[in-house]
C-alpha cells in the first residue's frame, strides 16, 4: 500500500510542506519582522514629538489626536492604494502605512504616560535646576516608560496582524503566502503561515513584556500596572 501523501491530499497539517518549503517560509518570516520591526520603531520616533505637542494645550491636542484617530480609521487597502501614487509598489509603502497606523496607539500612551507624572515630582526637578530639555528626558520620560512600553507591546502585536495586507503589494511577509493560498484552496500553507504569524505576535508581545519587567522595576513593586491603549 503506498504511503499517504499530505501534499496530494491537501491536508491541514502537512510536514512535508513545512520541509519542503523550509526556505520560503523562512524568507517571509524575516521580511514580516523586519517590516513589523521598521514600522514601530519609526513610530515610536514620531510619537514622542507628537505627544509633545498634544501636551502643550487643547489646541494642539484637538488636531493630533483627532488626525491619529482618523488616520486608524482608514481601512488598510484603502490606505495603501492612497499611498501608492506616492512610493509604488515597494516595502516602503507598507512601512509607511503601519507607521501612520501605530500612531493613534503610540501618541496616545506617550502623552498618557506623560500627563501621569506627578506634579509634585516635576517642581521639585525644576527647584534642583532641571531646565525644560532635562526634566523631560530624565525625568518625565523615564517615569512615562510603563505607558510608552505597554503602547509599544500593543501597537506590535497590531502591526505583526496589518503586516500580512502588504502582500496586495508583494511585500506582507507571511501574508504573501497566506493570500494565494486562499485563492488555490492551498490548505497547509494558509495554515503553516497563519500559525507562523500568531506565533510572531506571542513572542513579541512576550520578549516586549520582558523588555517592560527589566526597564520598570518599580511597577513590580508596587503592583501598579501600565497605562494601555486600544488596540487593533
Amino acid at each position: 500500500m503506498a504511503e499517504r501523501n499530505c501534499l496530494v491530499a491537501n491536508d491541514w497539517i502537512c510536514w512535508d510542506y513545512v520541509t519542503s518549503r523550509s526556505q520560503e517560509l523562512t524568507d517571509a518570516t524575516l521580511e514580516h519582522i523586519w517590516i513589523t520591526g521598521a514600522s514601530v520603531l519609526i513610530g515610536i520616533a514620531l510619537s514622542v514629538p507628537l505627544a509633545l505637542l498634544a501636551r502643550r494645550g487643547r489646541r494642539w491636542a484637538a488636531p493630533v489626536l483627532g488626525l491619529t484617530t482618523l488616520l486608524y480609521t482608514v481601512p488598510s487597502l484603502a490606505m495603501f492604494s492612497l499611498l501608492l501614487p506616492v512610493f509604488g509598489l515597494s516595502a516602503t509603502l507598507v512601512v509607511t502605512g503601519l507607521v501612520l497606523y501605530s500612531l493613534t496607539i503610540l501618541v496616545r500612551n506617550v502623552l498618557a504616560g506623560l500627563e501621569a507624572v506627578p506634579a509634585e515630582v516635576k517642581e521639585a526637578a525644576r527647584g534642583m535646576g532641571y531646565g525644560s530639555a532635562r526634566l523631560l528626558w530624565q525625568v518625565e520620560m523615564p517615569l512615562a516608560l510603563p505607558a510608552l512600553l505597554a503602547g509599544v507591546r500593543i501597537a506590535t502585536v497590531s502591526t505583526v496582524a496589518l503586516t500580512t495586507v502588504g502582500s496586495i503589494v508583494g511585500k506582507g511577509g507571511l501574508g504573501n503566502l497566506i493570500a494565494p493560498a486562499v485563492n488555490t484552496s492551498f490548505k497547509a500553507q494558509v495554515l503553516t503561515a497563519s500559525v507562523l504569524c500568531v506565533l510572531l505576535a506571542l513572542v513579541a508581545d512576550l520578549l516586549l513584556l520582558g523588555v517592560q519587567r527589566v526597564l520598570t522595576p518599580w511597577t513590580r513593586a508596587t503592583g501598579r500596572p501600565a497605562a494601555s491603549g486600544k488596540g487593533a
